[in-house]
């Protein structure tokens, strides 16, 4: 070896090395980063997806309560109001929640024999919600609401839904959702994760939940109901 040129050797092999090192942790850290990004994305399992999107349910509940309150109290209600609310519940809950339920949840119970009653009751009050959801949505598209017949009939569909739908939610809560692992294998359920977020994405693209959230939430700011201090009640 020739001595005169072993610093200059040794430089570059501490450089190349240094750099290499730069290099492998940049990956590394990239690829922590993406596996952490994944494993936040996986953390959401079927049952705290599908109460989520119950989240968005009871909003829009809250918000019916409102419109029943103008209704008593002799205001109007906007129409646009009306079908944009009930235009939540036709996309977001009855086209794609209550379809997830329906497809991947129900039949499962039902293969497994499984709480065969409480499902059988879910998939009627699906197909009556639907009924009420869709004369809201023809409501909707009236100019105004304002005769006596039609105060009356929103305020018994307002009524009616409301009704049916928190218990049905309370009841998928507490009893259905949480023994859904006890009927699949871990893989199957995981599976069903993957199916949930699929679907999702291809119905609404990315953030689905999270658009829908800031429809209700503009609703809620028009309807002045979106203040949650406002529901504090003085001690």
């Amino acid at each position: 070896m020739n001595n005169d040129n072993y610093p200059n050797s040794r430089r570059k092999f501490i450089v190349t090395t240094s750099i290499a090192g730069i290099s492998a942790l940049a990956g590394f850290q990239l690829t922590g980063l993406s596996s952490c990004k994944k494993e936040e994305e996986e953390d959401i399992t079927p049952p705290e997806d599908l109460m989520r999107e119950h989240g968005v349910l009871n909003r829009v509940l809250l918000v019916y309560d409102q419109f029943l309150h103008l209704l008593s109290s002799k205001q109007a209600v906007n129409p646009q109001w009306v079908g944009d609310a009930a235009g939540i519940i036709k996309t977001f809950i009855e086209d794609y929640h209550e379809k997830q339920e329906e497809d991947f949840l129900f039949p499962r119970f039902e293969k497994a024999g499984q709480m065969t009653n409480l499902v059988k009751t879910l998939r009627t009050q699906h197909q009556q919600g639907r009924v009420v959801t869709q004369q809201l949505l023809d409501l909707g598209k009236q100019p105004k609401i304002e005769t006596d017949t039609d105060q009356q009939k929103l305020g018994g569909l307002l009524t009616s839904f409301i009704r049916m739908y928190r218990p049905h939610e309370a009841r998928e809560d507490t009893i259905l959702f949480p023994a859904i692992r006890k009927i699949v294998s871990k893989h199957e359920f995981d599976s069903m994760g993957e199916d949930f977020e699929k679907r999702e994405h291809q119905l609404f693209g990315e953030g689905g939940f999270e658009k829908f959230t800031e429809k209700v939430s503009s609703i809620e700011q028009q309807l002045g109901i979106y203040d949650l201090n406002q529901f504090t009640p003085n001690a």
